[in-house]
């Protein structure tokens, strides 16, 4: 059977209590395999060992000069959004030609890898981002939390970049909050050595802030 987004409920925006101004856009969260601990959105903030794996807690309060939610938990995230009218979605919906019993498919899920979802697997069913932005005219600000560098990704946010241009939204995308970000974090600190940031959450929340201070100008 397909894999479904395991909070499919929440990605058309359909139960939001608030009004929302910014969209933030991931990628996918499978729904199995079982041993998936995420509460919500960017919900698996450290890995099996307890070492941490996605910062977007971290530094998504941090941009607005709030503490760490890096501990807290989805009522706590989701009470953050509502103050700073965020609604979270991703780009896919399912991916349709993944197969539950298939070890090697559950392995790839397992590893939350972009890649895997774009490579190993080819039926998808993208989340219409376009349409949300337009049944949400409110939405002024869209942000993706990775870069288009793949052709998959690009062809799935094309839409989102021309919709954005065409209706005087803001457009961006941001910095991987997931530890993939160690390869930009690494590259920086090479070639910055007097300009170091030795943690890797305060690097992703100065490149985050690089895109999202327009927003107060």
């Amino acid at each position: 059977m397909p894999c479904v987004h395991k909070f499919e409920s929440y990605l058309n925006l359909e139960g939001l209590d608030f009004v929302p101004t910014t969209l933030i856009v991931g990628t996918f969260n499978p729904s199995w395999p079982a041993d998936n601990t995420a509460e919500w959105f960017y919900g698996r903030t450290h890995d099996e060992h307890g070492n941490q794996n996605n910062n977007f807690w971290d530094v998504l309060p941090r941009l607005y000069g709030e503490e760490s939610l890096i501990h807290a938990g989805a009522n706590e995230w989701k009470a953050f959004c509502r103050r700073k009218q965020i609604a979270i979605t991703d780009l896919i919906f399912s991916i349709d030609d993944a197969a539950e019993r298939d070890p090697e498919h559950v392995a790839l899920l397992r590893s939350y890898s972009d890649k895997a979802i774009a490579t190993a697997f080819h039926q998808h069913t993208p989340v219409d981002v376009v349409n949300l932005l337009q049944q949400n005219p409110s939405i002024q600000n869209v942000f993706l939390t990775r870069g288009t560098g793949e052709t998959f990704w690009r062809k799935l946010w094309k839409p989102v970049i021309q919709f954005a241009d065409a209706n005087n939204k803001y457009e961006a995308r941001l910095l991987t909050p997931s530890g993939y970000a160690f390869y930009q974090h690494g590259r920086h600190n090479r070639r910055n050595p007097g300009n170091r940031i030795d943690d890797l959450a305060d690097f992703i929340l100065a490149a985050w802030r690089e895109v999202w201070d327009p927003l107060q100008q």
